[in-house]
C-alpha cells in the first residue's frame, strides 16, 4: 500500500526559503494575521547553549501527514473533514469542515495562536480562516502605504482580476485553490499536482534537492533508499503520531 512521505536532507537545506515561497504561490496562502501564519511550509530556528558554546540548526517544518493523525481522530463531523487518503496523505475536505478547530487543538505540531516565530519554537501546520472575514484581507484593503504615491493591495487585485493577485488556479474534489472563511487549511502534499504526476511544488522548487517526495513503502524508491542509508528522525516522536516527514543528515552548526 502506498504511503506518501517526504525526506528532508538537512545538510542540503540552506534555509533559502524557496520551498516556503513556492508553497505560498502554489497554494495561494494568505499573509500572516491574527495569530494564524498560513505557512504550510515553515521553519524552526533552534539555538542552544551559551556563547561561545552555542549551536544552531534550521528545520523546515510542514504537516507530517501522520499515520496515527490526532487531527483526524479529533474531527467531529461524519464523514470527516480531516481524513486519511488511501495513499497516506492527511487530506482536508473544505466542504465538510465546520471550523471547530478541534484538529488544530489536537495536532502536536499546531497552535491556536502563533504569537512569535520559528526562532522561538512557535509554528502551526494548521491555520484557521476566521468566520465572517474574507480571506486574503491584505489584497482587499484599499489603504495605500504612501497615500497618492503607492498602490493598495485592493488595487493590485483589481488590475490582475484575482485575489490574491498571483492566484494559481486548480481543481480538486476536496479543496479549493483559495479557501473560504470558517475552515482550517494545511499542507495537502500538493495532491492536485501529485495526481498529475508532478511533485509537490516545495520539492520542485528546492534548488539543492533537499526535499525528496515519494512512496515510503517502495523499497526501490529514493525515499526508502535514503531512510535505509542514513540515520533519521521525526519531530516529537514521543507523541506517537507516526509522522511521515523524516529528517536525515542532522547537523548542529557552532556559531
Amino acid at each position: 500500500m502506498t504511503q506518501y512521505g517526504m525526506i528532508i536532507d538537512l545538510r542540503k537545506c540552506v534555509g533559502c526559503g524557496a520551498c516556503a515561497l513556492a508553497c505560498k504561490t502554489e497554494n495561494n496562502t494568505a499573509i500572516r494575521k491574527d495569530g494564524q501564519t498560513y505557512n504550510w511550509a515553515d521553519f524552526l530556528h533552534e539555538t542552544e547553549g551559551k556563547f561561545p558554546d552555542t549551536t544552531f540548526r534550521t528545520l523546515p517544518v510542514l504537516c507530517n501527514h501522520c499515520s496515527d493523525a490526532p487531527c483526524v481522530e479529533a474531527c467531529p463531523v461524519e464523514p470527516k473533514a480531516m481524513y486519511k487518503t488511501e495513499d497516506g496523505i492527511t487530506m482536508h475536505n473544505d466542504e465538510r469542515c465546520i471550523g471547530c478547530r478541534a484538529c488544530q487543538d489536537a495536532c502536536p505540531y499546531s497552535m491556536y495562536e502563533v504569537t512569535k516565530d520559528g526562532a522561538y519554537g512557535e509554528y502551526s501546520v494548521i491555520s484557521y480562516n476566521e468566520e465572517g472575514q474574507p480571506t486574503h484581507p491584505f489584497y482587499r484593503d484599499k489603504t495605500e502605504l504612501l497615500q497618492g504615491r503607492t498602490g493598495s493591495g485592493a488595487e493590485i487585485s483589481s488590475i490582475t482580476g484575482s485575489v490574491p493577485p498571483h492566484q494559481t488556479r486548480y481543481n480538486h474534489p476536496d479543496y479549493e485553490s483559495v479557501r473560504r472563511d470558517n475552515i482550517v487549511e494545511k499542507c495537502i502534499f500538493c495532491d492536485h499536482r501529485v495526481k498529475n504526476n508532478e511533485l509537490p511544488y516545495c520539492v520542485d522548487a528546492c534548488p539543492s534537492g533537499a526535499r525528496v517526495f515519494g512512496d515510503l513503502n517502495d523499497k526501490n524508491g529514493e525515499p526508502a533508499k535514503l531512510l535505509k542509508q542514513y540515520q533519521h528522525f521525526v519531530l516529537q516522536p514521543e507523541e506517537g503520531t507516526k509522522p511521515n516527514v523524516f529528517y536525515i543528515r542532522d547537523y548542529s552548526a557552532k556559531v
